[in-house]
């Protein structure tokens, strides 16, 4: 059972890939989908060659394509078959937790490249997923966020007392309705950590990005 893993860089798709392989699925490549200028995901902001680190630290490989919001779905099916023809995988792993219309999504999209869905984080409780994660050692810090956070929340890492300050402000603690983004840089199933670091940070409409970089 080896799967593809729809991979952001982020806390819900490194928990599920590790839940996954709880479970008995074998993690054969990663997928991650990047701007139209091939150098950030599309999704996190994330620069390529972080991404690259990860996978990496994961020792794994990880497969890159460019789109537009309006080519998305088209272009990930059209990826996935080609995934399908270059590794033998069976089953396509995703980190959504409780929003239907993006399972509903990843079904379409895994049917039509003969893939069976799979979303190991599936109607878990946001909050205990959350704590589940730090639990298991797995070191996230936010690398976007919305106004009602501000970019003083940027860079600090995914902890116990994070949660708490997030809850307190009325933010969800998973950052589910897309609050926050985050970027693991530790796991105890990476071989190595992902050093990275804030050259600046940026703005752009009403959502905070941090410009990050790997360090030498």
């Amino acid at each position: 059972m080896r799967f593809m893993c729809s991979w952001s860089g982020g806390k819900d798709s490194c928990y599920a890939l590790y839940k996954a392989m709880q479970t008995g699925y074998k993690p054969t490549v990663l997928l991650n989908v990047m701007n139209e200028f091939g150098d950030r995901s599309r999704s996190h902001g994330i620069p390529k060659e972080v991404l690259q680190a990860q996978a990496d630290a994961l020792n794994l490989p990880i497969h890159f394509f460019s789109s537009t919001w309006a080519a998305y779905e088209a272009n990930y099916i059209k990826h996935l078959n080609h995934l399908t023809g270059q590794y033998p995988i069976t089953h396509a792993v995703f980190g959504d937790i409780d929003i239907e219309s993006h399972r509903v999504w990843e079904e379409k999209v895994s049917h039509a490249a003969n893939l069976e869905a799979v979303l190991p984080l599936w109607q878990g409780n946001r909050r205990q997923l959350v704590l589940e994660m730090i639990d298991a050692g797995i070191e996230a810090i936010i690398v976007s966020c919305n106004s009602d956070l501000g970019p003083d929340f940027l860079g600090k890492t995914i902890n116990v007392e994070l949660v708490e300050i997030l809850e307190n402000m009325g933010i969800d603690a998973c950052g589910e309705n897309g609050e926050f983004h985050t970027l693991v840089v530790n796991a105890p199933f990476f071989k190595n950590r992902v050093q990275v670091e804030i050259k600046n940070k940026e703005t752009s409409s009403n959502y905070h990005f941090a410009n990050l970089t790997l360090k030498d």
